[in-house]
Order: structure tokens, then sequence, then C-alpha cells
């Protein structure tokens, strides 16, 4: 899967998108990353690339030309989605974030100042996401959240995919704790059936770990989650039990 971004500040994308696990999965032709500097396809004398509002206000707005000539420049790959990160566009989720893997290439649109012309957005964006309901300096932040969101689904990306689909919100639900060694730690120990070795009966209780966390921190997320009649009983369990001294319902 290859990634686009076009940005102002490409050695900010850089510093964060070739390490790590993403790093490596580039290095092994996976995923690709490619930073267009918008400012280089500025036509002016200056290379500017803002200039003051319309209308008045505070703060520049990143003019047309330099983001449409920029987004011209990139090849084209197989199913391609235009996204301008916005604080003003659809809310980033796993479900979304689902839906772009599904895409050949992503080509990023990061923002600055008081956002982008209206024409340039019209002109190349296909679609608007936000990584929630509050306003940062620019764009870049929110590519990275979403860039790490996406390739970790892509295949290859990580050993398989156990790996994300047991992931808080993947499912509907907030994910199960999870423990490593010591086996006791300040007088807590692991749960006793995490050491027994008996895999069906740790799927049931992680299932069980699942639920009960989403009620007590994300009850809003049971409204929408996909539950078996098995798992509302389980609910309707938790809700009349009090949490034991390990800070789990037993079972």
């Amino acid at each position: 899967m290859r990634f686009d971004v076009l940005t102002l500040f490409p050695d900010m994308m850089r510093a964060v998108l070739e390490e790590s696990i993403l790093g490596r999965a580039a290095e092994k032709g996976i995923l690709e990353f490619s930073y267009t500097n918008i400012r280089d396809y500025a036509q002016n004398k200056h290379k500017k690339v803002d200039d003051y509002a319309y209308g008045g206000g505070t703060g520049l707005v990143m003019a047309p030309q330099p983001i449409v000539s920029a987004h011209e420049s990139i090849p084209k790959r197989g199913r391609s989605l235009t996204v301008y990160l916005s604080p003003q566009g659809k809310v980033l989720s796993q479900q979304l974030a689902k839906e772009l893997a599904a895409y050949d290439q992503l080509i990023l649109l990061c923002g600055h100042y008081e956002g982008v012309d209206e024409r340039a957005i019209e002109e190349v964006v296909d679609l608007e996401v936000s990584i929630g309901d509050y306003v940062l300096t620019g764009g870049e932040i929110p590519a990275m959240a979403l860039i790490d969101c996406v390739a970790r689904m892509v295949d290859g990306v990580l050993p398989n995919s156990d790996a994300y689909s047991n992931d808080s919100h993947y499912n509907g639900l907030l994910e199960y704790p999870q423990y490593t060694r010591p086996p006791e730690f300040r007088g807590k120990a692991v749960p006793e059936i995490l050491l027994s070795g008996h895999h069906a009966n740790i799927q049931k209780w992680q299932r069980k770990q699942s639920l009960y966390r989403t009620w007590k921190k994300r009850p809003d997320m049971l409204r929408r989650a996909d539950l078996e009649e098995a798992d509302k009983a389980y609910l309707a369990l938790y809700k009349g039990k009090k949490r034991n001294r390990g800070g789990f319902l037993d079972g």
C-alpha cells in the first residue's frame, strides 16, 4: 500500500513513519511512503503558499494553486483516494480505517494556518477526516495517526490478523486486559486462567473481560456492538455483581 503525503513539513513525517514497525514494513516493500512538499509547486518568486483570507479574519489561508499542482504531480495507483485531514471531517474510527485499508493508495493533504482554500478541496479531495473534535496547528500529526491506524491492517505489516483483530474497537468492544512476566508483581498476580494453558477457557475469559471493560468504560459502544445472547447474559450478570479483589469479575 502506498501513502503519499502533501505537506509543508516532509521531514516531520519521515521522522515518524520511517521508524519502528512501519519503517520495517517499508524496508520490506509492504508499505511505500512518499512526501511531496507543497512549497516546491508554488509558482511565485518567493515560493509563497498562503495569503490573507477574503472577508477578513486573522491568520492566513493556504492557496489553491500549489496544492492542486502538487497533487497533480503524484502518480495515481489502482484504487486511489485523496484525504484532507480536517477538524470538519468524518471522525476517524476503526471501521473507517478498515475501509481505507482496502485502497491501493491514500493521498493525504495536510493543511496549515487557517486552513485550505475551498477551491483546492473541491478540486482534489475525495474525503475529509478528523481525528477528534479539537484543532491542531497542522495536518501532519492527524496524517501520522491515520497512516498508523490504517497501515497496521495491511497484510504483512504485523505478524498476522490476530495482532490487530482483538484490539479495542476492531470488533466493537474494548480489548481484554493483558499481562506478561513476572507472574506476580507487588502482590498482584496474573489471573490463574491465563496460566492454565486451556485455550478455550482463556478465550471465554477474554471475551467476558472485553464485555465488562466496555460496559464500565465505554457503555455507549455496547449500543452499536453485535452481541450474542451469551454476551447479553454475561452483561446482565456483570451488572449484578461487584468486582473482586483483583479488579475483575470471577470467571
